[in-house]
């Protein structure tokens, strides 16, 4: 039995240039580029080789470009021999990596879930208007001061801790005022930086009710299978498995909090993981993992390098 989790980045890890490797290295990558690319009626793929930046960080591009990074890590893999049901005891995804996560695990089809991502990602942000929400980061504080912190900067406004994304390091989510007197407030609480987040909506909060609302109507219509691990739930940090509970889940997960840090815990404590192997753009969730977990082993997974090493090594 393996002793090794598949995580999945979420919003941030993007950056112009993504997957761009993989596609001129392997037919399996340019299969995934070009299928969603046909699922969304566009060429995603273009924005995530040649950018511009700006139009890549939109929230309803950066979510299915996000996924079909970690997904074309997925399908290289398995054309080399290595599989994840053989290679992986669970799977977990930060935020929109949960769907990347249970695409992996064969919960959705990629273009299922490239086209869940791209509503999601629209009604997100249309939940909000521009300028009415931010979120921020607060470093160095516990997660109960930062609830703390979240409650006192409400005053009749939302201000819900959104992320809790390793230990001393909480985002928090709501109207734009209450968010900007929450940096206020932690600094005086002894938060060693305190800044607002270049986000383009309040994720992660209650103001994202409508968004999770339309996230409902569209996972309804969805086939979903039982994934072939289980995938450890943002809003409960435990395993689930059943297809019906996963889609309540990702529902709730639009106004919940991602609960990493708990997450990752619960992977190297009771699940018994020992590696956490990050899959697709970027290393921030290694990063997490060494802070969260320092006894666990983390690698990011990402580039052809990363793959043909992980392949060998893994006897494929």
């Amino acid at each position: 039995m393996s002793n090794s989790a598949f995580t999945f980045p979420g919003q941030g890890s993007q950056a112009v240039g993504m997957g761009k490797e993989l596609a001129a290295a392997y037919p399996e990558a340019r299969a995934v580029f070009q299928e969603v690319d046909e699922a969304l009626g566009e060429r995603l793929s273009a924005t995530m080789f040649e950018g511009p930046e700006d139009i890549l960080r939109l929230t309803e591009n950066a979510q299915p470009a996000l996924m079909a990074v970690s997904m074309a890590v997925i399908r290289v893999l398995e054309a080399k021999g290595v599989h994840l049901k053989d290679h992986a005891r669970f799977v977990a995804g930060h935020s929109l990596g949960e769907y990347s996560a249970l695409c992996a695990a064969g919960t959705f089809s990629l273009t299922d879930a490239a086209r869940l991502l791209r509503t999601r990602g629209q009604a997100m942000q249309k939940a909000v208007p521009v300028g009415h929400g931010a979120m921020a980061a607060l470093l160095g504080l516990d997660l109960e001061t930062a609830r703390a912190v979240a409650d006192e900067a409400g005053q009749g406004e939302v201000c819900d801790v959104a992320n809790d994304n390793a230990p001393g390091q909480v985002v928090v989510s709501g109207a734009t005022a209450a968010v900007e007197r929450a940096v206020e407030i932690a600094k005086s609480k002894g938060a060693k930086r305190a800044l607002l987040l270049p986000v383009s909506a309040p994720f992660h909060c209650s103001l994202m009710q409508p968004a999770a609302d339309a996230m409902a109507a569209a996972l309804a219509e969805v086939q979903m299978n039982a994934p072939v691990v289980p995938v450890v739930s943002n809003v409960l940090a435990a395993p689930i498995s059943d297809p019906d509970e996963i889609r309540r889940r990702l529902v709730e997960q639009v106004t919940g909090v991602v609960r990493w840090t708990e997450s990752v815990a619960w992977l190297t404590g009771a699940g018994g993981v020992s590696t956490l192997l990050e899959i697709g753009t970027g290393k921030v969730l290694t990063g997490l993992a060494k802070r969260i977990a320092p006894d666990a082993t983390a690698q990011a997974i990402g580039a052809p390098a990363d793959i043909d090493a992980f392949a060998a090594q893994a006897g494929a």
